[in-house]
């Protein structure tokens, strides 16, 4: 999953930033399991940077809509 950047998102309408907000969330859930299962995670780090990608998007969302306001 590549890094979500704040230029990219601005560049994407709502209905795409939802999408992307919705697959990463379920990226999150997804790590998350699997490190609460005591499996080693690939990249420990990913956690770290779905979180920032989530931040990031929803940020994006809200400048839209205050903006469109």
């Amino acid at each position: 999953m590549a890094v979500l950047r704040a230029s990219d998102a601005r560049k994407m309408t709502s209905e795409e930033l939802t999408a992307k907000l919705r697959d990463l969330k379920a990226e999150l859930m997804r790590l998350k399991a699997q490190q609460a299962s005591g499996a080693p995670l690939d990249n420990p780090g990913k956690i770290r940077a779905i979180r920032k990608a989530i931040a990031r998007a929803l940020t994006v969302m809200k400048e839209k809509e205050v903006k469109g306001s």
